[in-house]
């Protein structure tokens, strides 16, 4: 199956050349890779306002956070959820209150086509529960219309039917700090206060200070907070004293050495919050590191200030050692030695949240960012895995323990579905998505499509065993999860593609062929969305709208992903669809700069599905490489 075009073979070499040496030149002296984690607008606007509530804005660069968020405003007058979205209220709203704290007056030219647009998409009111908490912090929202979180939430046991534990651990490490900011209900006193009257469609005089009904069976959740509104109002709320204590040594526990708190934006600026409200002093070791944690999270250039959600160098790490020993880099080429010693020293040896819900589990994941000991997770781990397994250390048997460790750990996770989660083991109770603090829809993690088909790609390609039963229910979970057009759901990247190249790449290494015929529908459903310009593209609106899977504009990352699920396929059934790979092979080849690198604007990577997402800035650069290298493979061996 060799390319008789020995011009396409000498394109195809050239352009691995070139990817690969810019990945090479992007290599930390550390040893490991890490690229800009983008999301929306409203991460700055959050941080600018937790400068103002601390005070210590005055020594942070946060006029470039202004020009940041000038540039980042659109025609329409709003900002984006994500590239090409035409404008969201909340993100929008969050924006405006930042330009605002940082003194841009209401008659700015830019606020009063901001606020254009707010009104017509229905101003504050309209807005997400976390954009209306941010807003009553400092009096421009009243704090009636938010709902109440009794901290006694905090006592209740782990084995009871609900606790801190059936929340996901990005809920969890956010909202634990949030009992005591929604107990206190703080307004901060500011240098220079603002108010947002004008972006009240209605009129502020004509607020309703209440939460929204769905007309449907959740609307019990409005009556109950009803009720825990009344205890407030006649200051009965059972061990309120005592859940605050838990809640506030629970923050003070789970906090890195580093100052993070879950490796994420949210639960730092909630702890962050929480700990104002407990009247912690701004020189307090605790703050000051919290502090530092959020500044390590900046991005700053010479004009510009912005906040990335998360930081992702174990993530780019792994992927990048798999792209380079793909495209036919030395396994032992010291830079990829130097990467997988620096992962095998990010190994957590320590036990996280997991153990309440899985007590058998033995420390030995890997987590996503620099430092979060508590919260490692399934789809990190099974990918370092792969990347160890593919490089050649110098002390082989220390990776093979750590290994040894990580599929233990791994298959200790497994759901009672059958499937993997990304952090926790049966986080499954859906309707706490419906109560109205969880307007994001994402208060639980689980079991999902593509984290599964990691795990079993990982004991596939790595030749790694568990028991059999686990492997088989593992297996019939994934096939049930097949969409009637023979495509996986994608909940951490963008979005059916994502998921069945996953899927497809899976099933591909369990060496058997009664998974053909769901692979041969997969490989199917992905030729049929492929775009006349050879790539393949999907927007994040697929995750609003089913009608829209598989379509979008052709994008480097989903175009790789399409072609390693093809040639996964073809590899497992024998059928190639070599036209349709060639095409998409000639889109990336089309497509690559001279310096080797490929551009996309559009987000393909999912943190909350419809609700937030975000830009993996290598994305573009490591999933292209790894399909070339595979193509090469295929085609010149």
């Amino acid at each position: 199956m060799q390319i008789q075009d020995q011009g396409k073979v000498q394109q195809v070499t050239q352009a691995i050349t070139a990817s690969q040496k810019y990945l090479l030149s992007q290599q930390y002296p550390d040893g490991y890779w890490g690229a800009e984690l983008e999301s929306n607008v409203t991460i700055t606007a959050e941080v600018v306002l937790l400068h103002k509530i601390w005070g210590t804005d005055k020594i942070r660069p946060l006029h470039k956070a202004e020009n940041y968020l000038r540039r980042q405003q659109k025609d329409h007058g709003g900002w984006e959820l994500f590239y090409g979205d035409g404008g969201e209220l909340s993100t929008s709203v969050e924006a405006y209150m930042a330009l605002r704290l940082l003194g841009a007056p209401a008659t700015d030219p830019a606020l009063i086509k901001a606020k254009s647009f707010i009104l017509s998409k229905g101003g504050i009111s309209k807005t997400r529960i976390f954009t209306k908490l941010h807003l009553a912090l400092i009096s421009c929202y009243n704090w009636q219309g938010l709902p109440s979180l009794p901290p006694g939430v905090m006592l209740l046991p782990n084995n009871f039917f609900f606790n801190i534990y059936e929340l996901s651990s990005w809920a969890r490490s956010s909202t634990v700090p949030l009992l005591i900011v929604f107990d206190q209900k703080p307004i901060f006193n500011l240098d220079n206060p603002i108010n947002l009257d004008e972006l009240y469609t209605e009129g502020i005089e004509n607020v309703k200070w209440e939460l929204p009904r769905a007309g449907d069976w959740s609307d019990i959740f409005v009556i109950l907070d009803q009720g825990f509104k009344l205890c407030e109002s006649i200051n009965f709320s059972p061990f309120r004293e005592e859940g605050i204590k838990a809640a506030e040594k629970w923050i003070l526990e789970r906090q890195e050495v580093s100052g993070d708190w879950g490796g994420i934006i949210p639960a730092m600026l909630n702890s962050l919050l929480a700990l104002k409200c407990l009247s912690y002093d701004v020189n307090d070791p605790i703050i000051y590191r919290g502090l530092k944690a959020v500044d390590n999270f900046v991005i700053e250039t010479e004009n510009t200030y912005c906040v990335q959600p998360c930081v992702s160098p174990v993530w780019d790490t792994a992927w990048v050692i798999r792209g380079l020993i793909d495209s036919g880099f030395p396994h032992d080429h010291p830079a990829i030695v130097k990467a997988g010693e620096w992962l095998l020293d990010k190994q957590i040896l320590d036990y996280g949240d997991w153990i309440v819900k899985n007590s058998q589990g033995k420390p030995g994941a890997w987590a996503f960012e620099f430092d979060n000991r508590f919260y490692p997770d399934v789809d990190d781990s099974a990918v370092v895995v792969m990347a160890l397994y593919q490089a050649k250390l110098p002390n082989e048997n220390l990776k093979k323990q750590a290994m040894k460790r990580a599929l233990s750990w791994i298959s200790s996770m497994q759901c009672d579905q059958g499937g993997w989660a990304a952090f926790d083991i049966n986080n499954n109770q859906d309707w706490l998505n419906s109560i109205p603090y969880g307007d994001l829809k994402a208060m639980i993690d689980p079991n999902t499509a593509d984290v599964t088909a990691r795990v079993l790609e990982m004991l596939g390609v790595c030749g790694l065993k568990i028991e059999d039963d686990k492997l088989e229910k593992a297996l019939d979970y994934l096939l049930a999860e097949q969409e009637a057009e023979g495509c996986w759901f994608g909940r951490w990247g963008v979005n059916y593609i994502y998921g069945t190249s996953g899927v497809l790449s899976a099933l591909s290494v369990t060496n058997s062929q009664k998974y053909h015929r769901y692979m041969k529908d997969g490989a199917q459903w992905l030729i049929q969305c492929q775009n006349s310009d050879g790539g393949w593209g999907e927007t994040c609106y697929s995750y609003n709208d089913p009608c829209l899977k598989g379509i979008g504009f052709s994008t480097a990352s989903q175009t790789a992903w399409a072609l390693i699920g093809l040639i996964a396929a073809g590899e497992a059934t024998g059928n190639f669809a070599m036209e349709n790979i060639n095409e998409g092979v000639n889109y990336l080849l089309t497509t690559q700069k001279d310096d080797g690198t490929w551009e996309e604007s559009y987000f393909t990577g999912t943190g909350f599905p419809c609700h937030f997402y975000l830009k993996y800035h290598f994305y573009q650069q490591y999933f292209p490489l790894i399909a070339l290298g595979r193509y090469s493979k295929i085609n010149m061996n």
